[in-house]
């Protein structure tokens, strides 16, 4: 079917350049975004007001476990779309009633979403509320663009949906408007999928709903394919990530999801700016691959015949750059790790990482905190949000959890017995891990913890006071020499920011170095290679410096209750899609 309807629309595409009309023109004007428009004519509903409105049962349809009525006023020609549950009881039409609940705009309709039907007609009327939420927008001339997602055509008349980034609205084919040539030309070549440029007037329908009465229109761009079923979309979700763009059309969740992760974006960078942050650029090609305890991607570069790496972190170059005087530097970018793929981790990823002179890691909790809370606000509004059946609040001070004190509460084992590499692998061994005698011992603790602690942390928490082998780039912990000063914000068992005091002594570092060679040599893939230039720059001297690295992937993810990494990354990484 779907060659079917390509071949048809290939046809009418050939047919239309022989009559001189170009299906894919140049340029049409706009005066205004749809969701202009309805931002002008239709005041924002306060959901959490509840209303009772009186009124008149006109027409009652049943989708699923509500039904869907045309309530109207009992005195004007107004109505408002009332969705009532199903099990709270039956509705009939021409009934005189009032409903109570409360106000939603819902697929471009003022909605009253009722939880209650009360018998006689106490309340407010619909015109009263029509009123005050849908303002008379007065025949005004508009020109206006979008996609069509809908269309009808009723012999006399046609009804449509045209729909762009931020908004869709009615548009309106009248035949005694447009005349008999012009009408049948739109219903000739126009389309689902299409898109189209309107001229016309606004008005408001029967059932309230802001629509475009066409006085002209013009194709813009003739759609070949087909989009999804208006009811269902893509339910291929493979396919969804495959052919982001249609999913996009047919899905305004995914539409909502990339908004939320813009202005997350947007968010993080006015506050890190706002704290004296400037943002850097540094390499994606690296010679080394350092900076982070991952399997590197390996590329090679032929005019200086070299293997390169790309890059698994920015962290050294930042510290270079606080070496040579830039006291808070930040950048924005893609990494990539060449790891496992699932629902947290894609092999190429977006990272913030931030470095700032005369900090430590307590100044970064205290940071974070303040960071995220703005991120929340300016993206959700609000610091209590539902991930994966999870409530998380967090306008309260976030907890702080020592990594030892943790697997002490939970094993009984102390600090020292998980520092003996012979004890934990033993341990390991005991309580499942898979293939723990031939982990290292950095591996062993890391799948300890995930093992014992990760599953409860669902509230944001700092776990902080890492073991000194787990963290080659922090600073030696001014308390314990065993530990680092370190701090990972877990919340809902998620990893979404890595941050520590920065080490600082190249002598130390060279040490830590080593020791991931060793590590390597162990048949550790993703322990890190020695980078001399960095610690040439250390030689130099690095301030006192903390340094923070957050996920912004898992943090959209957070934002918008995405349960799969894939849903808010625009193209996913897949298998090459088979012929």
């Amino acid at each position: 079917m779907s060659e079917e309807i390509i071949e048809s629309r290939r046809d009418l595409v050939k047919r239309l350049k022989e009559k001189g009309i170009n299906p894919y023109p140049h340029k049409f004007s706009v005066t205004a975004k749809l969701d202009q428009i309805r931002k002008k004519y239709e005041l924002p509903v306060e959901r959490d007001k509840e209303y009772i409105l009186k009124g008149r049962i006109k027409r009652v349809s049943k989708r699923e476990d509500r039904y869907i009525i045309r309530f109207a006023d009992l005195t004007e020609p107004v109505e408002i779309q009332v969705i009532f549950p199903i099990d709270k009881g039956k509705v009939s039409p021409n009934t005189v009633c009032s409903f109570k609940g409360y106000l939603d705009r819902i697929d471009g309709k003022l909605t009253l979403v009722a939880e209650e039907v009360l018998e006689g007609e106490e309340g407010t009327a619909v015109s009263e509320v029509k009123r005050v939420y849908d303002l008379d927008p007065g025949r005004e001339k508009v020109s206006v663009a979008g996609r069509i997602v809908s269309f009808r055509d009723q012999g006399k008349a046609a009804f449509g949906h045209i729909q762009d980034a931020d908004g869709k609205i009615q548009i309106y084919f009248r035949r005694d408007t447009l005349g008999d040539e012009k009408y049948n030309e739109a219903m000739e070549i126009l389309d689902i999928g299409d898109i189209v440029g309107v001229e016309g007037e606004l008005f408001r329908t029967m059932t309230g709903e802001l629509t475009v009465e066409v006085k002209d229109f013009k194709l813009l761009t003739k759609s070949l394919r087909a989009l999804p079923e208006k009811w269902h979309g893509l339910k291929d979700v493979e396919l969804r990530y495959r052919r982001r763009y249609v999913d996009l059309i047919a899905n305004p969740k995914a539409r909502e999801i990339f908004k939320i992760r813009y202005k997350a974006i947007k968010s993080l960078r006015e506050f890190l700016e706002s704290e004296g942050f400037m943002e850097v650029e540094t390499p994606i090609l690296q010679s080394v691959a350092s900076g982070a305890m991952a399997r590197p991607f390996i590329t090679h570069h032929n005019a200086l015949d070299i293997d390169m790496y790309l890059r698994i972190a920015p962290e050294l170059y930042l510290k270079m750059l606080i070496v040579g005087g830039f006291n808070r530097v930040y950048e924005l970018g893609r990494n990539f790790r060449n790891e496992g793929i699932d629902t947290t981790h894609n092999p190429e990823f977006t990272m913030v990482e931030f470095y700032a002179a005369y900090m430590d890691y307590n100044d970064l909790m205290d940071l974070t905190e303040r960071l995220m809370r703005k991120i929340l606000m300016d993206t959700v509004g609000k610091l209590k949000i539902t991930w994966e059946g999870q409530e998380l609040d967090f306008s309260k001070p976030f907890r702080r959890l020592r990594f030892f004190d943790a697997l002490k509460e939970k094993t009984g084992k102390d600090k020292e017995f998980f520092l003996d590499e012979g004890k934990a692998r033993e341990f390991a061994k005991e309580v499942g891990i898979p293939k723990a005698e031939t982990l290292t011992h950095l591996k062993i603790l890391d799948k300890l913890f995930e093992h014992f602690i990760e599953e409860d942390l669902v509230q944001p928490t700092f776990v902080i006071d890492f073991p000194k082998i787990l963290s080659p780039l922090a600073k030696t912990h001014r308390d314990d020499p065993d530990l680092v000063e370190r701090f990972e914000l877990i919340v809902n068992k998620q990893e979404i920011a890595n941050a520590y005091t920065e080490l600082n002594d190249p002598e130390d570092q060279r040490e830590r170095f080593l020791q991931q060679l060793k590590e390597k040599a162990a048949g550790d893939e993703e322990a890190m290679d020695i980078d001399e230039n960095f610690l040439t720059a250390l030689e130099y001297g690095l301030p006192p410096t903390g340094g923070e690295g957050i996920g912004i992937d898992r943090l959209v993810m957070m934002l918008t209750d995405s349960p799969s990494i894939r849903e808010v990354i625009l193209f996913p990484t897949l298998r090459p899609e088979k012929d």
